[in-house]
């Protein structure tokens, strides 16, 4: 208590001038993007010049569409969200490739050495203890590993539990910001085509199966879809509303994992408030390091991993484009490839690539061969289950021409013959549907 006594807040214009030119800041990602912090660092733009800002995903309003804070500021960003998208994709701004679960390396192999870390925690308890909050993933290792912390201290950050914790004796600088979390609310997402997906995904996932959900809104119909199933345990990058209703109903209650039973495991928890308060001193949910939750060997321990991932397109082949549209880089490989490995490698484990056939505009998703320049996430050696709303595909086993068949007969109808086409250029017969 008497630490607590002598600690004392100050502003965030105060706060932010430890960072100095020439140096590498990390920036707290997710719902715990640190926008007051972040926001006045970037009015310091011609104050300091050649800062360097890393990042997975950020969230909430930041202000860097400016000339004078792109020729400040410099983006390497780990995985790309909307708000900084064409930051990303400006000469002022780039994406570095990497699997989430090998983020932390980076940091602690000096890869990545960090100068400044920008955190947005929950306030200290009575002992001067913090938590990372909402986004433990791979703030713990740049934390632990940053010549010096700036911290923003939010009483609406909920205090998640699990190994991210940390003392306010680590913090160079302190600001309270008493503001709400960015939010962002999957179920409304859906519609006719994601809910049709989300059934079919989840009437191949066995009771007893370990879940993890990617990002988007049909990891959050599948979930809408498990209400018969039972003893489902969560062992998964992102945590979000559509947990809740499962776990009240015991659907979820986590006995059949072998990797911290009983606990519902993310890295990060993203959503609205609701997931908010429901992981804010829960003692079943913990919120681990990326290092350990990603690790495919960890994740492979658990029973019946069902890895529900979404693409941006899929060639005939089964290379999986997640993270770009051609060129421009759009999202990032996160931990697509973690899970979608260790699920492979779990007793009667089910990695699932689930996506609509078309995009918004209606063009086809399964392609005969990828835009120029796209990146591949999931390999064609690593692919298992497609999923589309006109059916599901295991490709795992399958030669080259039977892939194509396979996802021929799940793509949109109204693109299928293009793709018999391709099928036919490429393998020398005609398409015959299975």
């Amino acid at each position: 208590m008497s630490y607590l006594k002598q600690f004392t807040y100050t502003t965030a214009e105060a706060a932010v001038r430890i960072v100095e030119s020439n140096s590498r800041v990390f920036i707290h990602g997710g719902a715990a993007t640190p926008l007051k912090l972040l926001n006045t660092l970037l009015e310091r733009a011609g104050s300091v010049r050649n800062v360097e800002l890393v990042a997975i995903s950020t969230y909430g309003e930041i202000n860097w569409n400016r000339q004078e804070v792109l020729d400040s500021f410099y983006l390497n960003s780990m995985f790309v969200s909307e708000n900084i998208r064409g930051w990303v994709n400006s000469e002022h701004g780039e994406y570095l490739p990497v699997f989430l679960s090998e983020i932390p390396q980076l940091f602690d192999r000096k890869i990545l050495p960090i100068d400044v870390a920008l955190l947005h925690v929950s306030p200290p308890d009575a002992h001067g203890y913090c938590t990372f909050g909402t986004s433990v993933d791979i703030a713990i290792s740049a934390a632990r590993n940053a010549k010096k912390i700036i911290a923003q201290i939010n009483p609406r950050m909920p205090r998640v539990l699990g190994e991210g914790l940390i003392h306010v004796s680590r913090f160079d600088a302190a600001i309270w910001e008493d503001a709400q979390l960015p939010e962002v609310n999957y179920a409304r997402k859906a519609n006719e085509i994601t809910l049709k997906i989300g059934e079919k995904v989840a009437s191949i996932i066995e009771d007893g199966s370990t879940l993890q959900m990617g990002i988007g809104a049909i990891p959050d119909a599948v979930l809408q879809s498990l209400h018969g199933h039972k003893n489902l345990g969560v062992h998964t990058e992102m945590l979000s509303d559509g947990v809740i209703p499962l776990i009240e109903k015991d659907v979820i209650n986590n006995s059949m994992k072998k990797v911290l039973p009983g606990k519902t495991v993310s890295t990060f928890v993203l959503g609205t408030r609701n997931i908010y308060d429901f992981a804010d001193n829960n003692l079943s949910v913990n919120c681990l390091s990326a290092s350990f939750v990603n690790d495919a060997h960890i994740i492979s321990k658990n029973p019946r991993v069902a890895a529900i991932n979404s693409a941006i397109e899929i060639d005939i082949t089964g290379q999986v484009c997640a993270d770009s549209i051609g060129t421009y880089q759009y999202s990032g490989i996160g931990g697509q490839m973690d899970f979608m490995r260790g699920a492979a490698l779990s007793d009667g484990g089910k990695p699932i690539i689930a996506m609509p056939s078309t995009t918004t505009k209606g063009v086809s998703r399964i392609v005969p061969n990828l835009k120029d320049g796209a990146g591949v996430v999931t390999t064609r050696g690593h692919i298992h289950f497609v999923a589309t709303e006109y059916g599901i595909v295991n490709l795992y086993g399958r030669n080259m021409e039977q892939r194509a068949g396979l996802l021929i007969g799940i793509a949109h109808p109204d693109h299928r013959e293009m793709l018999e086409r391709a099928y036919h250029a490429r393998f020398g017969k005609l398409y015959t549907a299975k």
